[in-house]
């Protein structure tokens, strides 16, 4: 097992700290994980669970954090689980789904009177965190999942040019 110095599990300590206050008042809760800590919105505050039950809200948001104190870097992964329940003239129809990597959305509902608004967007937990961490001196470093994406998208790429040149080739000759 690794040995963490005093300071480093103080500045992690910190920063957990500094992004629990910041999520004061939110939707959002946070959790320690033996790696750092996951921010995920909490559907279970009863002023959001009405709402996000009435409108169909089939996905759980979570911002996983893990941290490397000794270097202050961190990665930051959102997981985004989704469940599915439609109920209809051809049956009932169940799904779930877990994405990991990272993700940009943007949600609203809004009631047909406009009394109740619900609006979520990816991009509001990851302010609070990088907010916090950049206040603190911390880096963010891409998580692994996000490595391995970029690059099988330059091996498609690279793949595409490569086929391109050899059509090029096989017309030319």
């Amino acid at each position: 097992m690794p040995v963490i110095e005093a300071n480093s599990t103080g500045a992690a300590d910190e920063l957990y700290t500094r992004i629990q206050a910041a999520a004061a008042g939110t939707p959002y809760r946070m959790c320690r994980t033996e790696r750092g800590f996951d921010l995920t919105v909490d559907i279970d505050v009863p002023r959001w669970q009405e709402l996000l039950t009435r409108m169909r809200v089939t996905q759980v948001h979570t911002y996983r954090v893990a941290l490397r104190p000794q270097k202050q870097v961190y990665t930051l992964t959102d997981v985004v689980h989704t469940v599915e329940y439609k109920a209809g003239s051809g049956g009932v129809r169940l799904g779930a789904a877990v994405s990991v990597g990272r993700s940009v959305s943007w949600t609203s509902h809004r009631t047909v009177d406009g009394s109740e608004q619900y609006t979520f967007s990816t991009a509001e937990g990851h302010r609070l965190i990088r907010d916090a961490a950049g206040e603190l001196g911390w880096r963010e470093a891409q998580p692994a999942s996000v490595k391995i994406a970029a690059g099988f998208a330059v091996l498609g790429g690279l793949g595409g040019l490569v086929a391109l040149i050899a059509v090029a080739i096989v017309k030319w000759f």
